[in-house]
């Protein structure tokens, strides 16, 4: 690894877990990512911090937990970070990086844009679709200069691929892997054939950025991120601290540093990457942050694996969670009684969950530990288990541990949450109970309490 300071592109995009044909899925239409993956490096098992949008990407832009930083729920319902965070934008600006935004961010309100630290944001910002982001990078691109000596940092953000997959045309259903946690049904197939859809057209546009690093004769001197939020907005995904909700697509590209078609399963939590990003620039690491740099994981330096990940899950009041994963068990904590699987308002409206029944409606225990390795799916719970005493000892002290080493601020009680978040909440609670005759038996009484204004007690 030389001293040279690549311009960094990193491009973020919503919901896609590790849906990609380089990770595995059979048929899923990713030519372009599944070529940058073969140029570069893959992550198998990098997770994020939060099954939810802004606090997971709080996480990336800051190397902190969402309970540190304090951005533990979505900017639209009110929730906003603390002050005293450093963000990407702002460590790479200082060390002399040109920084841009271009379409879309989760992680401030569009007023408040500015608090990221970009010093040039694109006109349509607040634009999200990649039909509209991908032809301001490509300008972007054609009027720089190879020889600019100023290095760029440049974060690309897509809504592809979240809901609704309606404006996407549909691959065949036939044809579709449907995930093993999931039932294989019709209303499945036909959401898993939009979905793919919605990939097909967001890889293209991810396509069309990469040609243009070619064009404007960038593409050696520029590191490629490609990463996302958390899992897919199915069943037992998006909003879960399942594998499904926290592994997270990793890939990365920067020809003459990183190994082309490498693949690295060591685990990872998104936190990693705010530090790896500095390190690789040249700038100075904050001190004040849970993320370690993998870059010796990559440039074949002295790398100590991590034991851990830690994830959790604040964006409902009514679901509260915290969890440890290791390489063979996972250890989650709910802090509140509810449904096994508690779903976000975009899943409760698909297909999928037209098909599926209510056996997610059973209740949840407060302690779940599985054996990764044995139960890959997480459906066999052993915390009563008396074999696994000692190992739901153990896991339960490391993330006591953690907590108490964060502040984290559920140890002292409920946490305190906006008040915009049950107006909006109740208002989209109520969208679903009146519009999709098969999720309104599904409502438990959480959702019950949270329509009938009774947001308090949760």
């Amino acid at each position: 690894m030389t001293g040279e300071r690549p311009n960094i592109v990193l491009i973020a995009v919503h919901d896609l877990g590790t849906r990609l044909g380089c990770y595995g899925w059979n048929n899923v239409p990713s030519p372009n990512l599944d070529g940058l993956a073969a140029e570069g490096v893959r992550f198998e098992n990098h997770f994020c911090t939060a099954p939810y949008c802004s606090p997971s990407r709080g996480s990336i832009i800051t190397g902190k937990y969402p309970h540190v930083n304090g951005l533990m729920g979505l900017v639209n319902l009110g929730w906003d970070w603390q002050e005293g965070n450093t963000t990407l934008a702002q460590a790479l600006g200082v060390a002399g990086y040109e920084t841009h935004l271009f379409g879309f961010q989760h992680e401030a309100s569009n007023d408040s844009i500015d608090r990221l630290g970009f010093q040039h944001v694109s006109d349509r910002a607040v634009s999200p679709r990649c039909h509209e982001v991908a032809p301001l990078v490509e300008e972007f691109l054609a009027a720089r200069d190879p020889g600019d000596t100023a290095p760029f940092y440049a974060r690309v953000g897509f809504a592809e691929v979240h809901r609704s997959f309606d404006r996407f045309d549909p691959e065949d259903p036939a044809q579709v892997h449907v995930p093993p946690y999931l039932e294989d049904t019709p209303g499945a197939r036909d959401d898993f054939a939009r979905f793919d859809g919605a990939i097909r057209h967001m890889d293209a546009h991810v396509g069309r950025i990469l040609d243009a690093l070619d064009k404007a004769g960038l593409r050696d001197n520029t590191l490629v991120v490609f990463t996302t939020d958390h899992g897919i907005a199915f069943p037992g995904a998006k909003a879960t601290l399942y594998d499904p909700g926290m592994n997270t697509t990793l890939v990365m590209r920067w020809p003459g540093h990183l190994a082309p078609g490498s693949v690295h399963g060591e685990m990872l939590s998104n936190v990693d990457l705010f530090p790896t990003l500095l390190e690789i620039a040249g700038c100075d690491v904050p001190e004040d942050i849970q993320g370690r740099s993998f870059l010796p994981l990559v440039a074949g330096g002295e790398y100590v694996p991590r034991e851990w990940v830690f994830a959790g899950k604040n964006t409902t009041a009514v679901d509260i969670k915290r969890c440890i994963r290791t390489k063979q068990f996972k250890y989650i904590r709910n802090y509140k009684p509810g449904p096994r699987l508690h779903l976000s308002s975009d899943i409760e409206i698909s297909l999928t969950r037209r098909d599926m029944g209510n056996d997610h409606l059973a209740p949840r225990a407060q302690v779940e530990l599985y054996d990764l390795q044995a139960d890959p799916l997480e459906r066999n719970n052993l915390a009563e288990e008396p074999a696994m005493a000692e190992t739901r000892s153990m896991l339960a002290d490391r993330l006591q541990g953690l907590q108490e080493e964060t502040q984290d601020p559920i140890l002292e009680g409920p946490i305190q949450r906006p008040a915009t978040e049950a107006t909006i909440y109740n208002g989209v609670l109520e969208r679903i109970r009146t519009a999709c005759p098969f999720s309104r038996d599904g409502l438990t009484g959480a959702y019950e309490a949270l329509a009938e204004g009774r947001y308090g007690e949760w």
